[in-house]
């Protein structure tokens, strides 16, 4: 059976759309995570540990050896 090949071009440029959306989405999370993959499956404990870092540092993803809390805007 032959191969259509008028039929390539458009699959080859479907492939590509859907690896260009599939990268720009992937960078995009990272960048919200300082590089990181995002989180998933999180448990109590996670969550309470994603709380403690973003009142330490400002981020979600952020980790400090300071023990002291930063005001943040919600405490003024």
């Amino acid at each position: 059976m032959p191969v259509p090949w008028e039929a390539l071009i458009p699959f080859g440029l479907m492939v590509t759309m859907f690896g260009v959306t599939g990268t720009l989405s992937n960078l995009t999370f990272r960048a919200q995570n300082q590089g990181k993959p995002p989180r998933y499956g999180l448990e109590r404990w996670d969550e309470m540990m994603i709380a403690r870092d973003y009142r330490l540092t400002g981020h979600n993803r952020g980790q400090t050896s300071d023990p002291v809390i930063r005001p943040t805007p919600e405490s003024k």
